[in-house]
């Protein structure tokens, strides 16, 4: 079954910078379309970062020209590189298929956006 282990995450001043990645367990992850998700308490989980087999990315209006999404298919990892952090950029972020297919969520990996 695959896995997902996110990790990177951590308290950031306004305007810093952070590297997420995504570890994947499984052969198929390579075909798959990735995704980064977030979510903060109260609100719906939010797509906001994506990657298909080929390397196409696309992003949410509000991170876009800040948020870049990548992906290593020979180590199966997705990243994302967050720049000018906002503190609205403060949730757990996750990764996993695009659209969600029923994959099991990982323990997703904590940003937090204050000075």
């Amino acid at each position: 079954q695959v896995q997902l282990v996110e990790s990177g995450g951590g308290l950031v001043q306004p305007g810093g910078s952070l590297r997420l990645s995504c570890a994947a367990s499984g052969s198929a992850f390579s075909i798959n379309a990735m995704g980064w998700y977030r979510h903060t308490p109260g609100k719906q989980r939010e797509l906001v970062a994506r990657i298909t087999s080929g390397g196409y990315t696309d992003y949410a209006d509000s991170v876009k020209g800040r948020f870049t999404i990548s992906r290593d298919n020979a180590k199966n990892t997705v990243y994302l590189r967050i720049d000018s952090l906002k503190p609205e950029d403060t949730a757990v972020y996750y990764c996993n298929t695009v659209p969600w297919g029923g994959l099991g969520w990982g323990q997703g990996t904590q940003v937090t956006v204050s000075s």
